[in-house]
């Protein structure tokens, strides 16, 4: 039986969240399946993954096939370098315990990569959140400025009818 790890479609409508599922490659997409590895939340930036790494290592060693979506994302979990690790200390071009030296030291590269990542993220939309409050309040000073303006006009015309209002029955007593 070829058996294949890739995604199952749950979620809603427009709103896509995958299993990582191990299953056999003649099953339908969101059919019945052997094993499930993890999920996969696409919707979250960066993505969330959560997989159980032991697992998918084992089927992978086993020779199941990832689709490109499930090669990737168990290349950015570190399952396909832990299985390219394993292939070198199996040809003897290293020992076990300088592969698990290679694989941590990679994880925590990548561990500080993703960190950065949301750590950027974070800052991006603190610093848009400032500009957009600084903006409203722009907006919001210049709306005052034009109130306290036409209210200025509206006072000024309101005293130069009052002064011709003034005028006009001494002009008329004058005449009359």
């Amino acid at each position: 039986m070829a058996v294949k790890i890739r995604l199952a479609r749950h979620g809603k409508k427009g709103y896509a969240f995958y299993h990582i599922v191990a299953a056999d490659s003649r099953a339908p997409r969101d059919g019945k399946f052997i094993e499930k590895l993890g999920t996969y939340n696409p919707n979250t930036n960066p993505a969330t993954i959560d997989l159980k790494f032991d697992r998918a290592l084992d089927w992978v060693m086993k020779g199941a096939q990832p689709t490109d979506t499930c090669r990737a994302i168990l290349s950015y979990k570190g399952v396909m370098y832990k299985k390219h690790l394993l292939g070198g200390v199996a040809k003897g071009a290293f020992t076990e315990a300088e592969a698990e030296a290679r694989f941590n030291k990679w994880a925590a590269d990548k561990q500080g990569k993703i960190e950065a990542k949301s750590n950027k993220l974070a800052s991006d939309a603190t610093a848009a959140k400032k500009a957009q409050l600084a903006a409203e309040a722009k907006v919001k000073e210049e709306r005052a400025a034009a109130i306290a303006e036409k209210k200025a006009a509206a006072a000024a015309a309101a005293a130069e009818a009052a002064a011709e209002a003034a005028e006009a029955p001494a002009e008329e007593a004058t005449e009359a």
